[in-house]
């Protein structure tokens, strides 16, 4: 499996202003097992947040915990 760069369905501008609410760290873009995610960038962290129909459902009791 390749760990290519997904395209964001977020827009760009809302993108560049969201942080991980647990932590406040930045969020990059990945792919889960349930489709596209942000995924917290903090290596104390590494919370998952799943994208429904192109809105980041930053809700940390509904975050993936990392593996």
């Amino acid at each position: 499996m390749s760990e290519q760069a997904p395209t964001s369905p977020v827009e760009p501008w809302l993108r560049e202003i969201l942080r991980c609410p647990a932590c406040r760290s930045e969020l990059r873009d990945a792919t889960g097992e349930h489709g596209p995610e942000l995924v917290c960038t903090s290596a104390e962290c590494g919370l998952a947040y799943r994208i429904d129909d192109g809105v980041p459902v930053l809700l940390v009791d509904e975050a993936r915990r990392p593996a």
